[in-house]
C-alpha cells in the first residue's frame, strides 16, 4: 500500500505544492493554502509507454441546432441573465451571500421549468426535504411536479437522476465522493465532485445548476478552477437591508456577460422588476444638492440610477471616503481630476458617495454623473431635475465617448427626461430625436465645461 503523502492545495487557483506557505506563488493570494491528505498513487508521475485509446474526430460543420433548444422558465429576468434560457448539457454556478435568496430563486425557477414538460430534480445537501417543502408552500409552489431529495453522495445522486432535464445541486460545497479521503467542502472534494457531475450532465444532455457559497470578500468559495469548469457563472447580489436583488452574469459561454436581472424580495418570494429605472428613481428628491441621474448600461439593458454625493468639511488629517455601489479607486481619481483640472478645493473634505437602491455600477460611463454630483454637493447647488449624465473622464480632464449612447437616451426619454449632458461626438450630426421626443443634448469635451455650467448659474441651457 502506498504511503500517505501530504500535499498542500491553494483554494483559490487549485495549484499543488509540497510545502505550506502563507502566499500562493501561482495566484499571489494570502492565507489560501490548505493541507490535503492524498495517496501517493494519486500523484501524477507522467505518461507511461502504453498507447492511449484513439478518439473519434468529427468535422466542425456537423451541428444540429434542434438538439440545443434552450429551456425557458418564463421568469424573464432569469432567462435574460442566462442568455435566453438554459442550454441542454450546460453547467451553471450561482453564488451569493448567505440569506440573499439563492435557494428561493432556484426553487421558483425549477418549479416554473417543471410546468413546461421539463423533468426537474432538486438535490438539497443543506436542508431536509420537509424544509424545502415548507419554502415551496410559502411561495405557493407546492403543487409543482419537482422531484426532491436530500443527499450529498455524488455516486448516489448520479445513479438516481438519469432521464432528468434539469438538475439543481444546493450546494456544491456539501457534496462528496466516497473514495476520496477528505471532508466535504475541501478543495479536492469540491473540484472532483463538480467534475463528475458536469461530466455526467454533458453525457446525458442535462442542464445542471450549482449553488456556491462565497467568502468574506464576495468570491465563490472553493478552488478557482470551479469557475473555469462551468459554462456560466452568476452572482446574486444585493443589500439585505434593501428589497432589490441583482442577478449578474460574469461568465457565459452561451450569452452576453455583464447581463443583469433585477428582482424584488417580497413575502411570496422574488418578484421580477421589469422597469428597474422607474423603481430606482421613485424616491428621488429632485431639489437636493448632490443628486445626479446616471444613464447606465448593464449588459444589453439601459437603466437610470441616482448617484448621491455628500461633501462636508473635515477636521481629520486624512478625510474620509465612503463609497457604496461604486469603485472607491475611481472616486479618488475623479476627485484628483476635479481639483487639478478645475481648481475646485475638494480633496480636503469628507466625501460620501452612494448609488441609490443597493445596486452596484461597474462601468466607467458613471464618471460624469459622479463628477456632477460632487460639484453640486460642494457648491450646494441642485442639478436640473430632468437631466441625465453619462461619460468617461480621463486623467487630463477630457470627457471620453462611451458605447450605446442612443440606447441610454431612449431610456431617459421614456422616463420623461428632457436634457442630457454627454461626451462630445467627433462626427458632426444633426440634433438627435429619441423615441419621438426631443432631448436637448449638451456635448462637452472637458470637465471644466461641466464646472462652468453650475458656476454660471445658467445650468445646462447655456451649453445647449
Amino acid at each position: 500500500m502506498a504511503k500517505a503523502k501530504k500535499n498542500y492545495i491553494c483554494n483559490q487557483c487549485g495549484s499543488v505544492t509540497q510545502k505550506w506557505a502563507g502566499k500562493c506563488e501561482s495566484c499571489n493570494e494570502w492565507n489560501c493554502i490548505e493541507e490535503d491528505l492524498t495517496s501517493a498513487q494519486c500523484v501524477p508521475k507522467g505518461m507511461s509507454t502504453a498507447k492511449g485509446r484513439k478518439i473519434e474526430l468529427a468535422p466542425l460543420g456537423e451541428f444540429e441546432p434542434t438538439n440545443y433548444k434552450r429551456a425557458i422558465s418564463g421568469i424573464s429576468e432569469f432567462d435574460r441573465t442566462c442568455g435566453g434560457g438554459l442550454v441542454p448539457g450546460s453547467a451553471t454556478l450561482i453564488g451569493g451571500e448567505p440569506g440573499i435568496g439563492k435557494s428561493t430563486l432556484l426553487l421558483q425557477t425549477v418549479c416554473a421549468l417543471s410546468k413546461k414538460n421539463q423533468r426537474c430534480v432538486y438535490i438539497s445537501g443543506e436542508e431536509a426535504m420537509d424544509q424545502v417543502r415548507m419554502r415551496a408552500a410559502r411561495l405557493g409552489l407546492a403543487d409543482s411536479p419537482v422531484e426532491l431529495a436530500s443527499a450529498t453522495n455524488v455516486r448516489d445522486i448520479l445513479s438516481s437522476v438519469d432521464g432528468a432535464d434539469i438538475l439543481i445541486i444546493d450546494s456544491i460545497q456539501t457534496m462528496y465522493i466516497d473514495n476520496i479521503d477528505s471532508a466535504p467542502g475541501t478543495v479536492t472534494q469540491v473540484r472532483t465532485s463538480a467534475q463528475e457531475i458536469i461530466r455526467h450532465a454533458k453525457a446525458k444532455n442535462m442542464s445542471v445548476i450549482f449553488v456556491g457559497h462565497v467568502t468574506k470578500d464576495g468570491q465563490i468559495a472553493g478552488p478557482r478552477v470551479l469557475e473555469h469548469m462551468v459554462d456560466t457563472v452568476l452572482h446574486f447580489e444585493g443589500d439585505r437591508s434593501h428589497q432589490f436583488r441583482i442577478l449578474r452574469s460574469v461568465k457565459n459561454r452561451f450569452g452576453a456577460t455583464d447581463e443583469i436581472g433585477v428582482f424584488e424580495m417580497a413575502g411570496e418570494g422574488l418578484r421580477e422588476v421589469l422597469n428597474p429605472s422607474e423603481i430606482f428613481l421613485s424616491q428621488r428628491n429632485q431639489n437636493a444638492a448632490g443628486s445626479a441621474v446616471l444613464a447606465a448600461l448593464e449588459g444589453s439593458r439601459p437603466m437610470l440610477v441616482e448617484v448621491q454625493a455628500l461633501v462636508a468639511p473635515s477636521t481629520l488629517a486624512s478625510p474620509r471616503r465612503s463609497v457604496l455601489g461604486w469603485d472607491p479607486n475611481r472616486l479618488a481619481m475623479i476627485v484628483a481630476v476635479l481639483e487639478t483640472r478645475t481648481g475646485l478645493q475638494i480633496s480636503g473634505c469628507d466625501i460620501f458617495l452612494n448609488i441609490a437602491g443597493g445596486i452596484r455600477i461597474n462601468e466607467p460611463a458613471a464618471d460624469l454623473a459622479v463628477a456632477a454630483a460632487l460639484i453640486s454637493a460642494l457648491q450646494n447647488n441642485p442639478l436640473p431635475p430632468e437631466t441625465v449624465f453619462f461619460g468617461e473622464i480621463g486623467l487630463a480632464g477630457e470627457v471620453r465617448q462611451i458605447a450605446q449612447g442612443d440606447l441610454r437616451l431612449k431610456e431617459a426619454a421614456k422616463l420623461g427626461f428632457r436634457e442630457a449632458i454627454i461626451p462630445k461626438s467627433k462626427n458632426k450630426k444633426p440634433p438627435r430625436k429619441v423615441a419621438a421626443n426631443e432631448i436637448r443634448i449638451s456635448e462637452i469635451d472637458h470637465i471644466q465645461m461641466l464646472s462652468d455650467m453650475f458656476a454660471s448659474n445658467q445650468g445646462v441651457k447655456a451649453y445647449a
